[in-house]
């Protein structure tokens, strides 16, 4: 090269350019000029600044200066031979811990014109582990968090990147106060903050939620203590949800306009937002739990994610919507054990009493001088803690549901009453039933592993309206009670009962199938059929099915199997991640629209370090044997940095796959099937890739799903596939010993007296 500017190539190893040294990178240095060197790849980054020091005649130490790439990358020893090998445009500039020293002494100036040039420099460097660990020894943290208090606008947006950036580190954050959290949740409470200002802010207090003791590395419980680890006082992980929430409550308004950025026409926005509630119910602490989760619910945040997923063409949300839908599966769990108890909780009694004023009725004494009151709405019994043992509060809020929504419950009611005692239908007890035969269809078991183990990989907007579709069925019920005829009858099958139950499980299928792709109206027609159109379908299923598999012992083994081949599923998706596999490198289909160019790397092969923390891999022009363990793949990708697994995003580069080849010039470019992408939350895509068959598709995009710690979701139908195979292999196993030894399955068990004294202990047998 020539020129004022420039001067002539310059080998690192200090001795002067020999005839026919070909140059590998140009590099730019602090004064304007461009070298072109030759780089040894043997040497170290620090060994090449030495030498560039030296042949510049730069007086100043070596470690003053650093090389970086165009994109301001910071060259490491790590990425140093990539960078030669692609001829990579390198600059020589100030060393990370300089520049940080620089950044925290240009943010104590307080100085307007500068301070946005110097934050912006800031989020771009923090989460370089030299500059950070500089940046925190010299008090940056306070400085940062000083102009988050001070500033608005996109000054504030920037210095919330910043912070965000440095939260991404497990170090150094630990000294961030409730004051600075209550800042925080009152930039996020004001409708006048600015998208590129919630963003941030947003992605901020959800590591906070997320930065408890139980995330700690190596934290676990005790297998036989049920306390709770203890984070040191400087780790960062000392917040947690109930740190978090506290601050919440003083802002009223949080919640709400959370999920009203859930309609946000910024993708990005209702992103951060999902991902935010994700986080808070999935670790939603017992002592603030159920007032959580009411101001929730109060907010209609179900509705608003139904809304997001009629959006098809948000393919950034599929993961986190899938992630609520798994969180929601939990809570609803949750309610459903939690016992109905209105002598100790106000809540309940509440509910309760507004039941019985809406019906209108009058409490009575029997012939026996017993009260006759919650008899009269159809239970068993007046022991209301024992009528809903079965549903829990998940019962008792489905009935609340369905008398505020029927304006007609109190003459529902006195309709049954008029009837003779035999033919009414008892309402209360109907309604649990169908509480049952709805978890039972969507399969609301407990969590196992403390994982979100849903299997779903669809949308389910009907179990999102779990109250809404519980009063349809429980009107489809009474109906059918009236038009088969049906009389009541003495413990355990209570007359013709366990027939009409039987009738509505027929129909919940029915009515619930393919819920995806199915209209609300759809829904209400199947709930509206004639009785013997459904018993005739229901005679050609009991054909076809076998009675042993409705009954509640083997549904409760089911749910059992169905953890443990969902945990078997997760850890051999994971082994996959652990060997590694080839991929083709894609072409995102954004990006594909103006021209496809070949690619001189097309060829990426990708493996899960041990510590499941990041994924190390190569770029070839060709597949070629890889050795065990990470010696072949000097880059990686940082798995904490994923924030959603998108499918169906690229296609492939010219000439890679043959199926792809001789495209015609214009034509659609539709996403390759068994493309995905890594998508990080605020720095777009981190990997284009596609997998050469389904199954490295499947084992890869599950095997993410489950890694990532807000996840756990699955996305293919061939892993919902393998759990279920897996699930149905075991019951039958189960069910052949038991055929085998002749034991009879009962319909049902009945606990036993407790034990008179406690000279006893539990078996490990099982």
């Amino acid at each position: 090269m020539s020129g004022p500017s420039s001067r002539n190539a310059l080998p690192t190893n200090g001795s002067q350019p020999k005839q026919g040294l070909v140059p590998t990178n140009n590099v730019a240095t602090l004064d304007g000029l461009t070298v072109r060197a030759r780089i040894d790849h043997t040497l170290t980054v620090d060994d090449v600044v030495k030498q560039l020091c030296v042949n510049l005649q730069i007086k100043e130490p070596p470690s003053h200066f650093a090389l970086r790439d165009e994109n301001d990358e910071l060259v490491t020893n790590d990425n140093l031979r990539k960078k030669i090998k692609g001829k990579v445009n390198l600059k020589l500039v100030n060393a990370p811990a300089r520049e940080a020293r620089g950044v925290v002494e240009k943010l104590g100036q307080r100085n307007d014109k500068t301070l946005r040039l110097t934050l912006f420099s800031l989020q771009k460097y923090i989460r370089e582990e030299p500059f950070a660990q500089e940046f925190m020894n010299h008090d940056g943290l306070a400085e940062l968090v000083h102009v988050i208090f001070t500033t608005t606008g996109n000054t504030l947006a920037y210095a919330l990147a910043a912070m965000q950036n440095l939260m991404e580190l497990d170090y150094g954050w630990a000294g961030l106060d409730d004051n600075f959290i209550f800042r925080v949740v009152q930039i996020l409470s004001s409708s006048q903050s600015l998208i590129n200002v919630c963003r941030p802010a947003t992605a901020i207090l959800k590591k906070l939620v997320e930065a408890d003791a139980m995330t700690a590395p190596g934290a676990a419980l005790a297998s036989s203590s049920r306390r709770l680890p203890v984070a040191p006082p400087d780790s960062v992980y000392r917040y947690g949800f109930q740190v978090v929430y506290e601050q919440m409550r003083k802002e009223k308004s949080l919640l709400e306009t959370v999920v009203n950025r859930l309609g946000s026409a910024d993708t990005a926005m209702a992103q951060y937002s999902m991902m935010l509630i994700n986080s808070l119910l999935a670790h939603a602490t017992d002592a603030r739990w159920e007032e959580f989760i009411s101001e929730l619910e109060r907010f209609n945040v179900r509705k608003a994610v139904v809304r997001l997923m009629a959006l098809h063409t948000i393919e950034d949300l599929t993961s986190c919507i899938l992630d609520f839908q798994a969180n929601i599966v939990r809570v609803t769990y949750r309610k459903k054990i939690t016992i109905v108890d209105p002598e100790n909780d106000p809540s309940h009694t509440e509910v309760l009493d507004y039941i019985w004023q809406q019906s209108r009725l009058e409490e009575e004494i029997d012939i026996h001088g017993h009260p006759f009151k919650w008899r009269k709405l159809g239970f068993a019994t007046e022991d209301i803690m024992q009528e809903f043992h079965d549903v829990g509060v998940l019962g008792l809020d489905c009935l609340r549901k369905f008398v505020e929504t029927d304006p007609d419950f109190s003459k529902v009611v006195l309709e049954q009453l008029s009837r003779p005692e035999e033919r009414r239908c008892p309402i209360a007890k109907a309604s649990n039933e169908v509480v049952d035969l709805l978890s039972e269809h969507w399969a609301i078991f407990a969590p196992g592993c403390g994982s979100n183990d849903s299997t779903s990989t669809t949308f389910q907007p009907f179990f999102l309206d779990f109250y809404r579709v519980h009063s349809l069925a429980t009107h489809f019920f009474l109906r059918m009670w009236s038009e088969s005829g049906a009389v009541c009858g003495d413990p355990p099958d209570y007359g013709d009962f366990s027939r009409v139950v039987a009738l509505v499980r027929s129909q919940v299928k029915v009515a619930l199938r393919s819920e995806n792709v199915r209209e609300w109206h759809e829904v209400e027609h199947d709930f509206l059929e004639e009785y013997r159109a459904v018993r005739d379908r229901q005679m050609k299923e009991l054909e076809l099915e076998d009675d042993v598999l409705s009954k509640v012992p083997v549904r409760n083994l089911r749910a059992k199997l169905y953890k443990e081949s969902f945990e078997f599923v997760r850890q051999q998706r994971i082994q996959c991640l652990l060997q590694g596999a080839w991929f083709v490198i894609g072409v995102p289909v954004a990006s594909a629209k103006d021209s496809v160019k070949r690619l001189n790397r097309p060829w990426r092969f990708m493996r899960l370090d041990a510590g499941l923390k990041f994924l190390h891999y190569v770029d070839s022009a060709a597949k070629f044997p890889v050795r065990n363990g990470l010696e072949d793949l000097p880059d990686r990708i940082d798995v904490s940095l994923i924030g959603e697994i998108a499918t169906e995003t690229c296609i492939p580069p010219p000439g890679v796959l043959r199926d792809q080849d001789g495209l015609p010039a214009g034509s659609s470019m539709k996403p390759y099937p068994t493309s995905f992408s890594l998508l990080s939350t605020h720095e777009g895509s981190l990997a284009d890739l596609i997998a050469l068959d389904q199954s490295r598709w499947a084992d890869w995009t599950d095997g993410l799903n489950m890694l990532r710690r807000d996840g756990g979701h699955v996305a293919s139908k061939e892993t919902a596939g393998f759990v279920h195979a897996l699930t149905e292999i075991g019951l039958k196993i189960k069910l052949l010993d038991l055929s085998g030894d002749m034991v009879e399955i009962p319909s049902g068990l009945v606990a036993g007296p407790p034990p008179t004294n406690t000279d006893f202990f539990f078996s490990d047998v099982m």
